[in-house]
């Protein structure tokens, strides 16, 4: 049985998590945490992938019945029930009034939000923040993360959770691991192109706020939002 205690210290999700924060894992690495270990040549986290590929993704989980994930090799009814809990707390936490959702009003809030878990990052990790109509946090997803020196996202990704999630509009934000917070001119490209499909499904692009260690940068404030 590989547990995550096999894996090299700085790839450890409980490590990580405790370093830099539970925004910086992936879904494969929270649920990892939660299963705390595979079976004979398979470890937690390729555990939780083959979880997220039978659910068909994060959002998919709600849906899953109890024998479903005892189907899964490798989860037993303990964790199978464990998980049951965790995804029903989740929906209900869902279902919370508006009035208890924090209100983003500026690019300080969101890089005060945001920075802890993201400034000090090895790499580039592309973050949708979906607000109501009031500009109400809804949720945050992490879209994509990129290699050590890039970044790569692709629009139907974005806007996928956005549709789910009936967001009104979304403000993105991504980290730089240089410390450079100006964006580059693919940072650019991408914004215009991410603001033509938004523009196509009715949903704002807000501000593109990019982190690095100890600065943002807005891109609505810098007039790059057209």
């Amino acid at each position: 049985m590989w547990r995550i205690k096999e894996l090299p210290q700085n790839e450890r999700p409980r490590e990580k998590l405790a370093r830099w924060g539970a925004k910086s894992l992936s879904n494969q690495e929270l649920l990892a945490i939660l299963l705390g270990s595979g079976y004979a040549g398979v470890s937690a986290i390729a555990l939780a992938d083959k979880l997220l590929c039978k659910a068909g993704g994060l959002r998919g989980l709600k849906d899953i019945s109890l024998a479903e994930l005892q189907e899964i090799r490798g989860i037993g009814e303990a964790k199978a029930i464990m998980l049951m809990a965790l995804i029903e707390m989740s929906q209900r936490l869902n279902t919370l009034e508006p009035q208890y959702m924090a209100s983003l009003q500026s690019p300080k809030e969101v890089y005060d939000l945001l920075a802890a878990s993201m400034k000090d990052l090895d790499r580039e990790h592309f973050i949708a923040l979906l607000l109501d109509n009031r500009h109400r946090l809804l949720e945050i997803e992490t879209v994509s993360i990129g290699s050590l020196d890039a970044s790569i996202v692709h629009p139907r990704e974005l806007f996928k959770s956005c549709v789910r999630r009936s967001a009104a509009g979304i403000i993105i934000v991504h980290n730089h691991p240089s410390g450079d917070s100006r964006p580059s001119l693919e940072d650019k490209l991408v914004t215009q192109r991410l603001l033509e499909g938004g523009k196509l499904l009715g949903i704002s692009i807000l501000d593109h706020v990019i982190i690095a260690s100890d600065s943002f940068y807005s891109m609505q404030e810098h007039g790059l939002l057209g």
